[in-house]
């Protein structure tokens, strides 16, 4: 493990250490569920309290309908401050959190960050967390964000030629299970899809699932644990692993992204390979240094603005 730790980039080494000082065992492995997601955000909280106001965005919140039948759900919209009055993109955006915490107001800045860059605007929803609703519930609670998004693309003022599905690590990897239901289902096409270290994989049998073990931030015994949750028994099928599905056309453009040390790095650089051989234009970058998640615990280093610059980039030339 010694190696893996000496290769990640040293300013986003020096946040991880200081961010492991404060939480010695792991930022994500308390044993205690409910303590866990407590203190990821109160964190959160304190971190958003310490920055300037920011009038760039404006929000609004809704409910709406669950997947036929489902609980109705919650999403929260972020609309860019911006002069033009054409219709604007539309980025349905998916939280983090491995499926068992994390929520859109843990992601409140994050979500703003996209909306302004990419002046777009943002729907991030509310999805339901395992164990207490284990799979499907997520990723058919996102299919009716999905599918809310587009039918309100009039009043929401979203252009629905041009709309894309945004989420990092457990939002990766629901934002590419739902735009293969959505496929499946024959309706409610998405445009392109943004999938940054997307969870994806239950088996954790690649070469990187074993070498990430102790970095202390989404290691192979936490993943383990999480993928137990969410698929409670359960059959794992393509829409909740999408490397099980067989059949991969039809798919929009996708972007993933991926450091060399997070233990996704395998099964994501796999996906993007079905991708292409399946004919779906695909953007795949793997990040020499970075570990999984280092762009918001080192905002700062060289290496995070890269990889953001990256994102905002592909989502503004997918969407034009």
């Amino acid at each position: 493990m010694s190696n893996v730790r000496e290769s990640i980039d040293p300013r986003s080494r020096k946040a991880l250490d200081e961010a492991l000082a404060v939480s010695p065992g792991g930022l994500f492995n308390d044993p205690d569920l409910a303590r866990r997601r407590a203190n990821y955000s109160r964190d959160v909280a304190l971190a958003r309290a310490s920055l300037p106001p920011d009038n760039r965005y404006t929000t609004d919140a809704f409910d709406i309908p669950g997947y036929d039948g489902d609980p109705p759900l919650s999403v929260q919209v972020f609309r860019p401050n911006t002069s033009s009055t054409s219709l604007l993109p539309g980025i349905l955006y998916v939280h983090s959190g491995g499926m068992v915490f994390g929520s859109v107001d843990d992601e409140h800045v994050e979500t703003a960050g996209v909306a302004v860059a990419a002046e777009a605007i943002v729907v991030s929803v509310e999805y339901r967390l395992a164990p207490e609703n284990p799979y499907p519930a997520a990723v058919r609670d996102c299919v009716a964000a999905q599918r809310w998004m587009l039918e309100s693309a009039d009043a929401l003022g979203i252009d629905p030629a041009r709309t894309a599905i945004y989420g990092g690590s457990a939002g990766g990897g629901l934002a590419l299970g739902t735009t293969l239901m959505v496929r499946d289902l024959g309706a409610h096409p998405v445009s392109f899809v943004m999938a940054a270290y997307p969870m994806i994989d239950d088996r954790n049998v690649t070469p990187s699932s074993w070498q990430i073990t102790d970095i202390g931030v989404w290691d192979r015994d936490t993943n383990l644990e999480a993928w137990g949750w969410y698929l409670d028994g359960v059959q794992p099928d393509a829409y909740s692993s999408p490397t099980r599905a067989t059949d991969l056309t039809g798919i929009p453009p996708t972007f993933i992204d991926v450091g060399d040390l997070d233990l996704f790095r395998d099964e994501a650089v796999e996906f993007a390979q079905r991708l292409m051989q399946h004919g779906v234009p695909t953007e795949l970058h793997v990040y020499p240094g970075a570990y999984h998640g280092s762009e918001y615990i080192a905002p700062e280093a060289s290496l995070s603005a890269r990889i953001m610059a990256a994102r905002f980039a592909a989502l503004r030339c997918a969407l034009e």
